[in-house]
């Protein structure tokens, strides 16, 4: 008899979730089987896609995919992937939109606050799979306030309490457009010593930080230089001992690339002070950017060619019911893949996730092996 590793079972036992107890067994049976447990594990796939670096489990109202659905959604099309939520919970505040419930940040003008729960709901969701399963996944931290002094206890404490779960911290947001303004509380800031204190923890225990900050303002005045962009690289300078994954390029939904945004990148890329940070493509924006024009897309695949180490790719999906949307981000950027080296493209697609994670879990569980009692 075909041995039903603990992966699929978990499909077995969600399909008559579903189904509930009327349809006989042998439907289930069958819709197991047709899963693929015929004795094959969940470790990752050999010939996956690509490997997701930048994925939502959970959106704006921390509602999100069932994670043992997300790993059957990952298929063998995505190979391993990042898992996190959003540190951010949109109010409802029945004074501004009655009985309409908000799911996103624009659909409301109530405050955003921090949800710092989304990082143990990660984490019990995570403690729930099989040593494969958990293999695909690596865990972020992101219920922290950027501009809070204790945003660093909190992170600590966390690792205290699940230790052998998170490999890294974010994403979450300084600068994003539309965002920022609508938080609660103090204005995060690229200068604010708090956030050298999230950067200084980083950097002692590994774990990888993916930081969400805009190049620029929305609608900016031609020819002003980005104030963000000249605090971002001495924020950087500040941590080399920091792993760090500067999400989007910078960009957003209506922060469009600035003149020389690729130029930028690359100095970012060949600087020898921020040899420690990475750049992820993630999201449909960017590969929107990316695409536009013949010339975008020769221009973004000469950099990527150029300095394969230093990119990744990412979805930025939130909570999916299907492959489709991660695939959707993936095959956007087809006309620039077209133009990689089969090597960059391995780098860009999985190998860099691969180094960069494999990494971060092996130095976050050496320092919770000296510093948190197991």
């Amino acid at each position: 008899m075909a041995r039903v590793s603990s992966g699929n079972l978990g499909t077995f036992l969600r399909t008559i979730h579903r189904q509930g107890p009327a349809p006989c067994v042998a439907l289930c049976l069958a819709t197991l089987l047709a899963s693929g447990a015929t004795g094959q594990d969940n470790s990752v796939p050999e010939d996956a896609l690509f490997h997701d670096s930048h994925f939502h489990l959970t959106n704006y109202v921390q509602e999100g995919t069932d994670i043992g659905d997300y790993l059957d959604i990952m298929g063998d099309t995505v190979g391993r992937s990042t898992l996190f939520g959003i540190p951010l919970q949109q109010t409802w505040s029945y004074e501004n939109t009655g009985e309409t419930a908000p799911t996103y940040y624009l659909e409301s003008d109530s405050p955003l606050y921090y949800y710092s729960f989304t990082d143990a709901h990660i984490a019990e969701a995570y403690n729930s799979l099989s040593d494969e399963q958990k293999a695909r996944l690596d865990p972020m931290i992101t219920g922290f306030n950027p501009a809070d002094m204790y945003a660093a206890d909190h992170i600590r404490r966390v690792l205290e309490t699940y230790p052998g779960v998170f490999s890294g911290i974010g994403e979450f947001t300084i600068h994003k457009e539309f965002v920022s303004s609508k938080v609660a509380g103090d204005t995060a800031s690229l200068t604010d010593p708090a956030l050298d204190k999230i950067f200084d923890f980083a950097g002692e225990t590994g774990l990888v930080v993916i930081l969400h900050n805009d190049i620029n303002t929305p609608f900016p005045k031609p020819g002003k230089e980005p104030f963000a962009l000249k605090q971002l690289k001495a924020l950087f300078e500040r941590h080399p001992e920091t792993t760090i994954i500067w999400a989007h390029m910078g960009l957003g939904r209506v922060v469009r690339p600035i003149k020389d945004q690729l130029a930028i990148a690359e100095k970012i890329v060949t600087n020898p002070k921020m040899k420690h940070v990475n750049i992820d493509i993630s999201w449909d924006e960017v590969a929107k950017y990316a695409t536009e024009t013949p010339e975008a897309v020769q221009k973004t695949a000469d950099l990527l060619n150029k300095y394969p180490d230093r990119f990744l790719f990412g979805s930025d999906v939130v909570a999916p019911d299907s492959i489709e949307a991660q695939k959707a981000v993936y095959e956007k950027y087809n006309p620039v893949w077209d133009k990689l080296t089969p090597e960059a493209k391995e780098k860009i697609t999985k190998g860099n996730y691969e180094r960069i994670f494999n990494e971060g879990r092996r130095k976050v569980r050496a320092w919770e092996e000296k510093n948190v009692k197991q």
